[in-house]
């Protein structure tokens, strides 16, 4: 099955598959959280549990308040129950006290560093407790951020109340609750999230895989057909002048036979020059090219390449407009390549004009650059062309103008090129008007 067709099927198979492990990653964790705030809870009823028993079976023999038996009056039951009770634990323990067994409670649950207030009250009257930590009517408060927790003191063992119903309470409040169950479950939590990131980042490496190999795989077939039509149209030429020769007629007038061996040479130059720039595209990926570089003038340079441009001009009725300002020209490059990186730009910069060429050439120097602008009234790129004007085997849609051949090979390699220098090259354009490319090359100073 062709790529295209499977593309949109495995994009759609992975995205579902994506989103039902999000999904259950999700349901996973909200019931681990459920089991997280049971599991604190029991934990924390534990350990109120333990303290609750501790504060009830430590507690001092019954006494009389301090107050003579011969001096109460039996006729008042309420005056005999208050003094004959057993020692509030506000009596018995301070606050620090019982922090501290809150404490270490908290610690043998596996809670350390839990914050907590509380407080020790009477039939259960929260607003006026016998005992309380200094944050507690504060968080009592918040209800729905905070966890209040109620335990119910038994009477201390060996008292007359031993056995009757719960007089005292501790109420214990934890702050932040959920949040404390969500820090609990932080490894989780993490764990959790950064293997579902790592998922969907392979997800999005495999579809840009997936598109890049799309592209060079309509690139690749971009290529061949234009190789092919490349080698095709001279080898038709060659073909054709061949069989001229071999003609009576033609063999008897030196002028024909010299004109078709002229085209012969001529088509089997492009050829030649064909295979080159495929075995230079090839060296330039494997970085197998040696630059001879050296002091050099630019200008010198611009007006070699120009030179060779002056015939093809001249047959399209085009001009150029040399502004050659930089005070200082001499660059330390390599002649050959410098040269060819010149050449494609003039070269694209007369190709890609819809009637007679009108081209700028400007030069300007800094300290510690030469500028070299190439500029055309052309028929100009879009911001997409643009932007992949460098890329290997990349060719502009060139609309009406079907003279414009190569294999996409040029740009990609002025920009090898203007690196390997340790330069640099921008290109500019508006569609309809023109582009402009400038190139930066280290002065040899």
């Amino acid at each position: 099955m062709p790529l295209r067709k499977v593309f949109p099927i495995i994009i759609a198979l992975i995205t579902i598959s994506l989103v039902g492990i999000i999904y259950i990653q999700y349901s996973w964790f909200q019931n681990m959280l459920l089991i997280k705030e049971e599991q604190l809870y029991e934990k924390v009823v534990k350990a109120m549990d333990g303290v609750g028993r501790d504060l009830s079976n430590s507690a001092a023999p019954p006494v009389l308040r301090r107050q003579r038996k011969s001096q109460l009056s039996l006729s008042n039951n309420l005056a005999v129950a208050d003094l004959m009770r057993p020692a509030l634990i506000s009596e018995r323990f301070t606050q620090f006290e019982v922090r501290e067994k809150l404490e270490q409670a908290f610690k043998t649950q596996k809670l350390p560093n839990t914050h907590f207030e509380f407080a020790i009250t009477n039939n259960l009257n929260l607003m006026r407790p016998e005992m309380e930590s200094p944050g507690f009517l504060m968080c009592l408060e918040d209800t729905i951020n905070n966890q209040i927790f109620n335990y119910a003191l038994e009477p201390p063992s060996g008292t007359w109340a031993e056995g009757l119903a719960s007089y005292e309470n501790i109420v214990l409040i934890i702050p932040n609750y959920k949040s404390l169950v969500l820090k609990q479950s932080f490894w989780q939590l993490g764990g959790a999230v950064v293997f579902t990131l790592f998922i969907m980042f392979a997800f999005f490496l495999t579809v840009a895989a997936m598109l890049n190999q799309r592209k060079l795989s309509e690139i690749k077939s971009d290529f061949i057909n234009n190789m092919t039509h490349e080698f095709k149209t001279p080898l038709a030429t060659i073909s054709l002048a061949v069989d001229a020769l071999n003609n009576e007629k033609v063999l008897s007038n030196q002028d024909k036979m010299q004109y078709f061996r002229g085209i012969i040479k001529e088509e089997n130059r492009r050829m030649n020059k064909h295979v080159e720039t495929i075995l230079q595209a090839a060296a330039l990926e494997k970085q197998e090219f040696t630059l001879n570089r050296k002091p050099i003038s630019g200008h010198q340079l611009v007006n070699n390449v120009l030179a060779n441009y002056k015939l093809v001009l001249k047959e399209r009725e085009g001009e150029v407009k040399l502004q050659l300002n930089a005070s200082d020209d001499v660059i330390f490059a390599d002649d050959q390549h410098f040269t060819n990186l010149l050449n494609n730009l003039v070269d694209n910069a007369i190709k890609y004009s819809k009637d007679a060429p009108h081209i700028t050439i400007t030069t300007h120097s800094s300290k510690k650059f030469l500028l070299i602008r190439i500029e055309d009234k052309g028929i100009g790129m879009s911001r997409e062309t643009v932007k992949r004007i460098f890329e290997k085997f990349y060719r502009a849609h060139t609309g009406n103008i079907h003279n414009v051949k190569g294999f996409g090979l040029g740009m990609s390699y002025v920009k090898t090129i203007i690196d390997a220098h340790k330069g640099r090259i921008k290109a500019d354009s508006t569609l309809g008007k023109g582009s402009t490319f400038t190139v930066e090359v280290p002065l040899a100073s």
